[in-house]
């Protein structure tokens, strides 16, 4: 089993098909996936646990991926959100990444390439983690006069 076998991933996208089959295509491949339908469900599941990627579709009605990602950003700071559409530009591409996107990929993505992305997003998840850890014992040990 790979080093991403245990990464958490959120997958939103409004298409139910298309989300089913990323779902299971990651899952055989040792992924804990959670899905969203829409952005606000997603922000509901973010309120009840940890992930270690978020892929987001960019086009979805009501709350679009843009929209998904600039609450995503102001509620979890750290959160590693990809981007994923079948509909990209460059302009588009710029604008996630200015909102804080790790990632910027186009469907249909290569099964390869978005498990690198998730791997990555989740190793800088970690290395953020283990520094938020560090400073806190630091902030612990100078606190106290032993």
């Amino acid at each position: 089993m790979t080093e991403h076998a245990t990464a958490r991933v959120l997958l939103v996208d409004d298409e139910e098909g298309f989300l089913h089959s990323l779902s299971g295509r990651l899952k055989v491949r040792g992924l804990r996936v959670n899905t969203s339908l829409c952005g606000e469900d997603a922000l509901n599941k973010l309120e009840e646990q940890e992930f270690d990627a978020i892929v987001v579709d960019l086009f979805m009605p009501g709350m679009d991926g843009i929209e998904t990602l600039k609450r995503i950003k102001e509620s979890h700071p750290g959160a590693e959100v990809i981007m994923l559409t079948g509909h990209g530009s460059i302009k588009s591409g710029i604008a996630t990444m200015k909102e804080g996107a790790c990632d910027f990929l186009e469907k249909p993505v290569e099964i390869s390439l978005l498990l690198e992305k998730i791997e990555e997003a989740r190793s800088r998840r970690m290395l953020t983690l283990r520094k938020r850890s560090q400073d806190k014992l630091q902030k612990i040990l100078k606190s106290h006069s032993w």
